[in-house]
């Protein structure tokens, strides 16, 4: 076994633990009472994210629920670095953000195109004032959808055209459009460099005490921990978004299917997908498809460090919270993930494929097996149901990167790009959170959309 396949599993599984994050969470706590301070959220907003005019509307009710100080910081859109395939990004963000609303009953719809440079550096710079003045919390969503709406306008007007060019202003940008306020200018440099300082990218995000948040979708974490730390208001109950939950029985599906699920073997958000999604199939009585691409570093997509640090420890409070054994690692990076794929390939083949990417998925993000090793991979390879000796001739085929490389171009064609994403039909949605989507599709039938 290799030092990494040694040393990596524990110390990953001390790293990503939940007692580990409970005992930093105390910790921060004891500081915080013992410098005599007030709970402290701070807010990043960005104001053409759609995202964050959800995260936005809900701000009234989060200080009315909690005993807390929100601080707002306005931020513009992330660097390339951190958002690769920006033009899809942009345009998905507005269509999964509509799918969102719809399902917890919130005023977003997709204007098709975003917010043009002058709205938006209005916008911005009204949100910026509100934050100084100390009426943000009231102010953010209004002020931020009167530059939506005029970007209701403007994709009306393209759709009338047949014109499909994106608009991709961001706030920074739009803000300097004319001549720079040097109090915007000073407000939006100061927040990026906190944001940066703090460990994080995105807009529409909650901090508190070295702990990230991610728009209405993560809530449910925050919710817990302040309701944990006593700062619920008398009269609150519950969570203001609970997790999507996956069926847990046999469905009424008026959906042929199949299912269709990209992965990684590299994503830590498609592993704890992967149980679940073959649970969902099994539970609607539906084909299931499996189509396997690389990891985006290994197709040229940058991802930095602050945005590996986040997801990994996301993805162990959404393990947490599903119940998903996860933490104990050895990244596939590589040939691991080569090697992976070309059994997946012929596991496929042999009808074995759900069992190999179960098995690889609990091995390598879970049990701490090195799939670069032949006796990790053979672990892996025998408890699916295959014979070593069969998947070492299989380690020498090649086929497997045509097919990857047609499930990534497919994964294009439905205006993705990222993993793991989930279709059927006309639906397609993007990331582990999103499983409802589909199995709402499943039970409403074909010529529904959910998602695209």
């Amino acid at each position: 076994m290799s030092l990494k396949g040694l040393l990596s599993p524990p110390i990953s599984a001390w790293l990503l633990s939940r007692d580990r994050l409970l005992r930093r969470r105390a910790r921060a706590e004891r500081a915080r009472v013992a410098r005599g301070e007030r709970l402290r959220v701070d807010y990043f907003h960005q104001p053409d994210d759609p995202y964050s005019l959800l995260a936005a509307g809900v701000l009234p009710e989060l200080v009315r629920r909690y005993d807390l100080d929100l601080v707002p910081h306005v931020v513009g859109a992330p660097q390339d670095a951190v958002a690769p395939e920006r033009e899809r990004l942009v345009a998905w963000s507005r269509r999964d953000a509509a799918l969102l609303a719809r399902r917890h009953g919130l005023d977003f719809e997709d204007p098709g195109a975003q917010p043009d440079a002058h709205a938006l550096a209005d916008a911005t710079a009204r949100l910026v004032a509100a934050a100084g003045a100390g009426r943000f919390v009231d102010s953010a969503a209004p002020l931020t959808r009167a530059a939506w709406e005029a970007a209701r306008t403007t994709g009306m007007a393209r759709a009338a055209t047949g014109t499909t060019a994106a608009n991709t202003a961001t706030a920074a940008t739009a803000a300097t459009a004319s001549t720079p306020d040097p109090t915007v200018t000073a407000h939006l440099a100061a927040s990026a460099a906190l944001r940066r300082r703090l460990g994080h990218y995105l807009g529409a995000t909650f901090h508190l005490d070295g702990e990230w948040y991610w728009g209405i979708d993560r809530l449910h974490h925050l919710e817990r921990r302040l309701q944990d730390l006593g700062a619920a208001r008398a009269g609150t109950n519950g969570l203001l978004f609970e997790p999507g939950t996956d069926p847990a029985g046999p469905m009424t599906v008026r959906h042929p299917g199949p299912i269709e699920f990209w992965f990684s073997l590299r994503s830590p958000y498609s592993a704890i997908a992967a149980p679940r999604v073959l649970a969902l199939a099994k539970h609607a009585g539906v084909p299931l498809r499996l189509r396997g691409l690389l990891p985006m570093v290994m197709r040229g997509l940058p991802v930095p460090r602050a945005k590996r640090a986040y997801i990994a420890a996301d993805a162990a409070r959404e393990a947490y919270v599903r119940g998903i054994p996860f933490g104990r690692l050895v990244d596939p990076l590589g040939r691991p993930v080569e090697r992976g794929l070309a059994l997946m390939h012929h596991a496929q083949a042999a009808g074995r494929g759900e069992a190999f990417l179960l098995s690889f998925m609990c091995g390598t993000w879970a049990e701490g097996l090195d799939a670069g090793s032949d006796r990790g991979l053979r672990t892996i390879a025998e408890r699916a149901g295959l014979s070593w000796s069969a998947c070492r001739d299989a380690l020498n085929e090649t086929g497997w990167r045509a097919e990857a490389e047609r499930n990534r171009a497919a994964l294009f064609e439905r205006g993705l790009w990222g993993v793991p994403a989930f279709a059927v039909g006309d639906t397609t949605v993007w990331g582990q959170d999103r499983l409802w989507a589909i199995a709402d599709a499943l039970e409403a039938g074909p010529h529904t959309e959910h998602g695209r």
